[in-house]
């Protein structure tokens, strides 16, 4: 009796993996429309809770795109040259965002800076720093 539960939750465990072992790969089309619908609900999100004026959402929008789309191509880029350290794709990762946390702070009032920094930016700006200050403790 206990082997057939068993059975039962690995099967329930591996179904979504199979599932997604079937999925097609995105072509690029689709992964750039998959972005870029992430980028708006971004967008969205931080007009709402920041109380974004035309210009500034402008922006944000433009930011975002630039940098999320950069940061995917230096990521592809590692992945075609078959790069497994995943302390490099970190390391883009963090670049694009800390680009992306210093445009924002360009064009965000005081009181936007605030929500930002409270809304998880600074938490994640601690996390990059403590990174960072790792790396240049190894070289």
């Amino acid at each position: 009796m206990k082997t057939k539960h068993i059975l039962i939750i690995l099967i329930g465990m591996l179904m979504p993996l199979a599932v997604k072992a079937q999925q097609q790969p995105l072509t690029p089309e689709q992964e750039e429309k998959k972005m870029r619908e992430g980028i708006e609900q971004m967008v969205l999100r931080y007009e709402e809770s920041l109380e974004l004026e035309v210009w500034q959402t402008f922006y944000v929008d433009s930011i975002l795109v630039h940098n999320y789309t950069a940061m995917s191509k230096e990521t592809k880029a590692l992945a075609e040259n078959h790069v497994e350290n995943t302390e490099l794709y970190q390391l883009v990762a963090d670049k694009w965002e800390d680009a992306t946390y210093e445009a924002f702070q360009k064009i965000l009032n005081e009181a936007q800076w605030k929500k930002y920094l409270k809304g998880g930016a600074s938490r994640a700006k601690k996390s990059r720093d403590i990174r960072a200050a790792k790396r240049a403790g190894k070289k």
